[in-house]
């Protein structure tokens, strides 16, 4: 009964991390400020046939070549830099919220009560200078760029605190900042994990951020804007359909705010070079989707919910499952427990 007493059927945190979608636009390395928006591009092309074949086909040279000579005709969407442009700008804009020891939704008292007094108990022992750190890195690394990121001759990410009265600036060499550990320290990651952190400390503040990255990729290069899930396609036979806004070239803001939170290496296979898949996004089983796998797994006792049910009922957490379990909920999301 006792457990019964203390469950909260409805619970649910709000996120905290509030990121914008992300905006393309061509420029050029030597002059910044020229930066016009990119539009998507629709391409008819003639693809060949590259899937696996049965092997009634693909033991048969006459069948196969039979195969081979089908058109395989495809409409898709692309995006790239002007002939005169070597330069991608990705521009979004981050709102960091405090609060994150108050749950948008609780309907047990007792429950509501226990939580309160772990999550102020680590806010006031941590402050989340940990996870200030670790989003300032992401950031500062720019990883929110994704494939754009790959093979970028130099990438420069400015951010500024837009907060009135509070403004201030720093401008980051992405490719100081590695995407895989949070070894590294400096004065300016300092500084931003710092703003970040007491944001999302207070009881009711916010930090603003406007994030601007130029990454240097070369003339005419294609770059890679979100990929849409269409789940109905109706009469399209496009087979790969970008995101737009207005006919303006974007990503989506739960592709970046992915990047912002990958920060989990505390997991246990993290370190293992045959296991680790590197710094992994806060999730409650640790899920990474293009891998197929989850690193949390309740098996193990290290998922979210093992910590977190014992952890806000007064158990002790060692304090990197307590890093794990508060970057959950400044994730957000909705954790109810069967009260059956």
């Amino acid at each position: 009964m006792a457990k019964n007493n203390d469950t909260a059927s409805v619970l649910a945190f709000e996120k905290k991390l509030v990121p914008s979608d992300g905006y393309f636009y061509g420029t050029r390395w030597e002059n910044k400020s020229e930066a016009v928006a990119l539009e998507l591009q629709e391409k008819s092309v003639r693809g060949t046939i590259s899937n696996r074949l049965k092997p009634a086909v693909k033991d048969d040279p006459t069948k196969l070549n039979a195969e081979v000579e089908k058109p395989n005709l495809q409409t898709v969407d692309a995006c790239a830099l002007g002939i005169d442009q070597d330069t991608l700008t990705h521009q979004f804009t981050l709102k960091v919220l405090g609060g994150v020891e108050r749950p948008s939704a609780c309907n047990n008292t007792l429950f509501k009560k226990s939580y309160h007094k772990a999550a102020s108990a680590y806010i006031e022992q941590e402050g989340f200078t940990e996870l200030g750190r670790r989003y300032a890195q992401n950031i500062a690394s720019a990883r929110f760029l994704w494939r754009n990121r790959v093979g970028a001759e130099q990438i420069e990410v400015q951010v500024k605190a837009l907060n009135k009265g509070q403004e201030q600036q720093w401008i980051f060499d992405a490719h100081n900042y590695s995407t895989r550990s949070f070894d590294q320290q400096d004065e300016q990651i300092s500084q931003l994990g710092g703003r970040i952190s007491a944001a999302l400390a207070s009881g009711d503040g916010a930090l603003l951020l406007e994030i601007t990255t130029y990454a240097q990729l070369g003339k005419a290069q294609e770059v890679y804007p979100s990929e849409e899930l269409v789940l109905d396609k109706g009469k399209s036979k496009k087979s790969k359909v970008l995101y737009q806004v207005k006919g303006h070239a974007a990503m989506h803001s739960q592709k970046i705010g992915n990047a912002l939170r990958s920060i989990d290496t505390w997991y246990p296979s993290y370190g293992n070079e045959e296991e680790s898949a590197g710094a992994i996004a806060i999730e409650p089983y640790g899920a990474v989707t293009n891998l197929g796998k989850a690193y949390r797994t309740p098996k193990d006792k290290q998922d979210f919910y093992t910590h977190f049910d014992a952890w806000a009922r007064g158990g002790e957490l060692s304090i990197n499952d307590q890093h794990y379990v508060m970057a959950v909920l400044v994730r957000g999301g909705v954790f109810g427990e069967s009260d059956k």
